[in-house]
């Protein structure tokens, strides 16, 4: 075990080692490669204006929009996603939060899903109360994701519509449900490495069980259309800082990475991550998945 760090000694190590000290702390805590899945279970509209997001009525992103899928469709997408090499299953949907008819439909849609498939099922429903968060652990979820998106400090430049602390309080509200937590954020989006830092430590505060790291690839349409995709290099030290920040997470590559990473992609365990997201995103297509299924040594 790499000996312990001062956080922001971290930032000022150079490749070698900080790549070193990330697959170390990787093989001592989460040694097996795994994938997770997730659907666009409810799509477009959304109130909110996270800058990054094609899903967003105040955005002019072409996307397609959808009301929430059925339990029954749900579960075909379940299947499929076991069958490609899923250990994990997400339920997504856009937008704040979901109505009660639609929160009540997730919930048998989790059942459904659990009593069919061998998957664990995480869901991803925007703000959440810990009634809410209750009734999603009796249908038999596992884990709720919702990001922080980014840095406290930053968040002001990435989101207006809702407030940084609403955020905190939706994973708070699944952990005191006895949930596990995936929160995590998007890189790339005009933050400082002193704010990727400063997400690093508050996921580290939160006590978080899984952390998903996203690349922003820039949607027409959005605010930051115009920017650039982040150099590989970049985006792989991001991995390890998230990874010695946390070293005891599941630490899982998911959005933008074909289009950063492209050739480097399979360098990600190297740099720290214990997992990747397979198959589509929600707005942008995903990495081939015969490339993906070798990646995590499973044979097609």
């Amino acid at each position: 075990m790499p000996a312990a760090l001062n956080p922001a000694d971290l930032l000022a190590l150079n490749d070698a080692d900080l790549r070193s000290r990330a697959a170390a702390l990787r093989r001592a805590h989460q040694p097996a490669r795994t994938a997770c899945a997730v659907v666009s279970a409810k799509a477009g509209h959304c109130s909110e204006d996270c800058s990054f997001c094609a899903q967003s009525r105040h955005h002019r992103a072409a996307v397609t929009r959808h009301a929430l899928l059925s339990p029954a469709a749900l579960l075909e997408k379940a299947q499929a996603a076991e069958l490609a090499g899923a250990r994990r299953f997400g339920l997504v949907t856009s937008g704040l939060r979901l109505s009660a008819d639609e929160f009540a439909q997730v919930c048998v849609a989790v059942e459904m899903i659990r009593a069919a498939t061998g998957l664990k099922v995480c869901a991803s429903l925007g703000l959440l109360n810990e009634a809410r968060a209750a009734r999603l652990r009796a249908a038999g979820l596992s884990r709720y994701h919702h990001n922080l998106e980014t840095a406290a400090s930053f968040f002001a430049q990435v989101c207006t519509t809702h407030r940084y602390e609403q955020n905190l309080a939706t994973v708070r509200s699944a952990r005191a449900a006895g949930l596990e937590t995936c929160c995590g954020g998007i890189f790339g989006l005009g933050e400082s490495w002193a704010q990727r830092l400063e997400l690093g430590l508050s996921l580290n505060e939160l006590g978080i069980d899984a952390i998903p790291v996203n690349f922003l690839n820039p949607r027409p349409g959005t605010p930051l259309a115009g920017r650039s995709l982040l150099p590989p290099p970049e985006a792989l030290r991001i991995i390890a800082l998230m990874r010695g920040l946390n070293p005891t997470c599941e630490l899982i590559v998911a959005g933008g990475r074909p289009q950063v990473l492209g050739a480097r992609q399979a360098e990600v365990f190297d740099w720290g991550a214990s997992a990747i997201m397979i198959g589509d995103y929600l707005t942008t297509p995903g990495a081939d998945l015969s490339f993906d299924r070798r990646l995590l040594g499973l044979a097609d």
